[in-house]
């Protein structure tokens, strides 16, 4: 932490389930004190996957915080101590019921800078190998196949908003799609 910001103390407001939530007591630059809210994330990972037609395997699910249904890049949280690729290939099959054969580090992103630390890893999986879902007890999704240059339409006309998966999406597409 820099010198000129000064933790002072860390509360724990709320023992979630997924996330922590923490009152900060924060001395900034000028010395004044302040209380910042601050969420512990325990990190997640996506994935990119990509079939041998070159199209990209996405999900479509219900999202209680928007109140209706996005198209997302398969991803989830890390179970703890587990590496961020052992998670991306997981919830691949998982949500989608298909393996990577080969995966990759796309981008590492930070989702909410100014107030969590939520780190996911984005890969892009190919070579992918068909086996069978292994949902989540309450989760419900779709499978649905695009190509990138409608994915990125959807980005560009609103139909995709997550964050997530705009970077995966447009990472794979400048990466490897020009």
């Amino acid at each position: 932490m820099s010198e000129e910001y000064k933790r002072l103390n860390r509360e724990l407001v709320y023992d979630g389930t997924i996330v922590n939530v923490y009152k900060d007591t924060m001395q900034v630059a000028n010395g004044q004190i302040q209380h910042w809210d601050f969420i512990e994330h325990p990190g997640a990972s996506a994935v990119v996957p990509v079939d041998n037609d070159g199209n990209v395997l996405m999900v479509r699910q219900y999202r209680n915080a928007l109140g209706r249904y996005t198209i997302e890049l398969p991803a989830g949280g890390k179970n703890k101590g587990e590496d961020f690729e052992v998670c991306a290939l997981r919830e691949l099959e998982e949500e989608t019921g298909y393996k990577a054969g080969s995966s990759e580090l796309l981008v590492d992103i930070f989702t909410t800078v100014a107030l969590m630390d939520e780190r996911i890893k984005i890969y892009l999986a190919k070579d992918l190998v068909k086996t069978s879902q292994h949902l989540d007890d309450g989760e419900f999704l779709n499978v649905e196949k695009y190509n990138i240059d409608e994915l990125c339409n959807m980005i560009y006309e609103g139909k995709i908003q997550d964050s997530k998966t705009i970077c995966g999406l447009l990472a794979y597409k400048n990466k490897y799609c020009k």
